[in-house]
């Protein structure tokens, strides 16, 4: 049976995989400007490098799928801690206001410190180092207030969770709003592109300011994804096994919220994501988190890549930012999950 489960996983990763280069080949290939898989192949193996097609594929077009698909992986990867965490697969980290949370501090970093993310350039390396710091302060404060409050009797209570969540996640987006309000024009333009979701700036600059916290968080809350099976368990049956659970929990959110705020300040708030990779993954492998974790960050950096092409391409010459995108796709499976949940 192990077998069988491990070949099915390595089969669906592959699937995925797949699905990945397939949108990866559209993203690069069609645009405003269109390029031949030819003209790629020759651009990225430098035969007959044309300096038109290197400007094109490696200062616009790669870095943007590549945050797309790391981005996907963490908001997937932080979604299943949440939703293991909680017990609740309505848990999402935009809904539950840590997105909310690490934009509001990301927007105040660019309020004080003048920053235009989307005139981001080399001049600007610190700056984009230190916006994921932001993002993890304001992402932590908006998780203890959240669960701070949604503690009933020494135990996590799910609706007060959902409610809290709700109530913190417009608390902060007031915030930025009002913050980006007193900015001038240009650097007010900046801020709402970037709150929208957006990942049309997005260049090798982000990509390392990203990288190291999606690895070193990514690979802790993966080896750490045996603890999640255990937390469906009763309390007490989770102490009895030795397991220190509030710590672990911490631990977990702590890292679930690194993850978040490393995505945010590279893309902006991205909702949906986070609750709907997890349930198609389960879906897909079943309930064991160490198999549900690597398949959700699959399907978070698919999703992702095909909804930037969508909003890159449907209104072309104009574009749509990806949050908008994903919100579309994601508000009517939110509703689906939550009338299934009442049934």
């Amino acid at each position: 049976m192990h077998k069988k489960t491990s070949r099915a996983v390595m089969m669906t990763v592959a699937i995925l995989l797949l699905f990945i280069l397939g949108a990866s080949y559209l993203h690069i290939t069609n645009g405003v400007f269109d390029m031949s898989v030819i003209d790629v192949l020759k651009t990225l193996l430098r035969i007959e490098p044309n300096p038109k097609f290197d400007l094109v594929i490696f200062e616009f077009r790669l870095p943007r799928i590549v945050i797309a698909a790391l981005v996907g992986v963490g908001l997937g990867m932080a979604g299943v801690v949440l939703q293991g965490i909680t017990r609740n697969g309505l848990a999402d980290p935009g809904i539950l206001g840590i997105n909310a949370g690490a934009g509001a501090a990301v927007v105040i970093f660019m309020f004080f410190f003048q920053f235009r993310v989307v005139t981001a350039d080399i001049h600007s390396w610190l700056s984009i180092l230190i916006m994921p710091i932001f993002g993890f302060v304001g992402g932590t404060m908006a998780a203890a207030l959240i669960f701070s409050f949604a503690i009933k009797n020494g135990h996590l209570d799910m609706q007060r969770l959902i409610l809290t969540g709700i109530a913190i996640n417009s608390g902060f987006g007031a915030l930025s709003l009002f913050l980006s309000l007193k900015m001038n024009a240009q650097d007010y333009e900046s801020a709402a592109v970037w709150m929208a979701g957006s990942i049309y700036n997005a260049n090798w600059i982000f990509v390392v300011s990203m990288l190291p916290w999606l690895l070193l968080l990514g690979f802790y809350v993966y080896r750490k994804s045996y603890l999640l099976d255990y937390f469906q368990l009763e309390e007490d049956s989770i102490t009895s096994l030795g397991i220190a659970l509030e710590k672990e929990k911490i631990k977990l959110l702590l890292a679930s919220v690194g993850l978040v705020s490393a995505c945010v300040s590279v893309s902006g708030s991205i909702g949906f994501i986070g609750l709907m990779a997890p349930h198609i993954a389960k879906q897909l492998v079943g309930i064991q988190h160490r198999y549900v974790m690597p398949v959700s960050a699959l399907i978070g950096a698919c999703l992702l890549v095909f909804a930037d092409f969508i909003g890159k391409t449907v209104f072309a010459p104009s574009e749509l930012a990806v949050g908008i995108v994903v919100s579309i796709i994601g508000i009517p499976y939110f509703l689906y999950l939550l009338v299934k949940s009442k049934a």
